[in-house]
């Protein structure tokens, strides 16, 4: 027997079925307009959008890039919002913690010509470059160039290093502001300058010559501190043991030098390490190695010329960071077995 449909009940069962498709669709939208990382995942990331792009061509770089969730999503959102004939060619640094919309506004004003960068203390030039690379800055290969040349600069510090030494440790951990035509040249010039100034302020050739030390020697020091202290208040302690086993002839036995010869990425370094065949390796050569093995910040500088006097000898990490000196070996290897099990 036929039954009658309830029109009411059909118009809404009808309008809630609409509801329940707009609603996903919408919250489907704004998942495709969110950031495509967040928080620690996120990433900047150097496009160049070359002349004459379309809007899909431009959609096509973001999502090759990781910037987008889909090739499609840009021309479409451009075109929704009646701006796909207003995108910009250029160099931009976006970051995967960008929304949609903020890329697109971002395609719409043009490319920034000011990129700010921070060189973090303790950065080697291979992060350097690693980091102006990531940034457009710079073409890794050119700047390596640039960097194997010191003495194509006007600084005078660069003239008294010794031959084959190149600019490790003088590039000065710090802020910078740069345009993309700013150029690799220009940019060491800038952090010379930055390091110039800084030498200058401390009055550190004259603070070096007084411990019998050059300039190069000095900031060498410097750049070992900066690789094994974590703490300020330790860094003209880690100073005085350095001179201490300097003084006695010792092997300064710098973990953070083996880590520079083995290509500066070890975390951890094991005993196996200890003999790896470098200048570097302060635990098989004594003195002082070649060079710095990273960019020293002003403290470091400052306790190299300022070192602590005490008798200490030996240091080991503590899992906080800090370290337990000693002035005998039996004290020493009792820190070890208290601190490294």
């Amino acid at each position: 027997m036929y039954r009658r449909i309830n029109r009411p009940t059909f118009l809404f069962f009808v309008l809630f079925v609409l509801a329940l498709f707009s609603s996903l669709a919408v919250l489907y939208w704004r998942a495709l307009l969110t950031p495509v990382d967040y928080g620690r995942q996120v990433r900047e990331v150097s496009v160049n959008i070359p002349e004459n792009s379309s809007c899909s061509g431009i959609g096509e770089i973001l999502y090759r890039n990781g910037l987008v969730r889909g090739p499609d999503l840009v021309p479409f959102y451009a075109r929704l919002k009646g701006v796909d004939q207003k995108l910009k060619p250029g160099r931009y640094l976006f970051k995967t913690g960008q929304s949609l919309p903020e890329i697109v506004a971002s395609l719409e004003a043009g490319p920034r010509d000011v990129v700010i960068f921070t060189v973090p203390e303790g950065f080697s030039l291979n992060q350097l470059t690693d980091l102006l690379v990531q940034k457009g800055l710079v073409d890794g290969n050119r700047f390596r160039e640039v960097l194997a040349h010191p003495r194509n600069f006007r600084h005078q510090f660069l003239k008294k290093i010794p031959p084959g030494a190149g600019m490790e440790g003088y590039l000065f951990p710090d802020t910078y502001h740069a345009g993309y035509q700013t150029g690799e040249e220009q940019i060491v010039s800038i952090m010379l300058d930055r390091f110039e100034a800084e030498i200058k302020s401390l009055d550190y050739e004259r603070k070096a010559g007084e411990l019998n030390l050059t300039l190069h020697q000095a900031v060498t020091i410097a750049s070992m501190i900066e690789g094994e202290a974590a703490v300020d208040e330790e860094r003209p302690v880690i100073a005085g043991v350095i001179y201490n086993r300097l003084r006695l002839g010792m092997p300064l036995q710098i973990d953070a030098t083996v880590k520079y010869a083995l290509g500066g990425q070890k975390k951890k370094i094991y005993y196996k390490d200890l003999e790896v065949d470098s200048p570097y390796n302060t635990y098989r050569v004594a003195g002082l190695p070649p060079g710095p093995i990273n960019s020293p910040g002003r403290a470091s500088l400052l306790a190299a010329v300022n070192p602590a006097v005490t008798d200490y000898l030996y240091y080991v990490a503590r899992p906080d960071g800090t370290h337990a000196f000693s002035s005998s070996l039996e004290e020493h290897n009792n820190n070890k077995l208290k601190y490294q099990r």
